[in-house]
């Protein structure tokens, strides 16, 4: 019997594979572990981190996070960020936060496990590019920093059951 290609590779997404099939993790995390499969390690990780800083940033108030969100938003790059975000939108903003940091930790540990793989020249198996084109071919947000934050950015029903528990 003939060996696959891919037998003796190590395969840089298998914690964000399991993590998308993992139960016990909430749905918007293993909706954005499956958005995060495939994607550079570099620009998934600072990605991330990127728009997990800016919706931090408009959460607390800071001059310039909105602006920074809509920047992220309508971008004409590939529609990573935008996944994200729109993927998590809505759910309450202490949960997005939550979310995006987790996916952050799994990003930055596949970035680490990357690095000493090369350092000890492991055979990896080839990321799959997730997006057909390098740029968003259809309609992006609005980027208008003076967007109304509707009741997400301050009402957090994982917040509202944690204090009646």
């Amino acid at each position: 019997m003939k060996s696959s290609a891919f037998v003796h590779r190590f395969d840089l997404d298998v914690a964000l594979r399991d993590a998308a099939l993992d139960e016990h993790n909430r749905p918007t995390q293993r909706a954005i572990a499956n958005i995060a499969i495939g994607m550079d390690i570099e620009d998934a990780y600072y990605s991330a981190r990127e728009l997990r800083e800016a919706v931090e940033w408009v959460h607390e108030g800071f001059t310039g996070g909105k602006k920074k969100l809509t920047v992220i938003l309508a971008n004409r790059c590939d529609d990573f960020q935008r996944a994200l975000y729109y993927a998590l939108a809505g759910r309450g903003v202490i949960e997005m936060l939550d979310d995006l940091l987790w996916l952050e930790g799994l990003l930055e540990a596949r970035g680490r496990v990357a690095a000493a793989a090369r350092r000890a020249k492991v055979a990896l198996m080839p990321l799959v590019e997730p997006y057909v084109a390098k740029q968003a071919d259809g309609p992006v947000a609005a980027s208008d920093p003076d967007f109304e934050q509707g009741p997400s950015w301050w009402l957090d029903p994982g917040l509202e059951c944690a204090e009646a528990g």
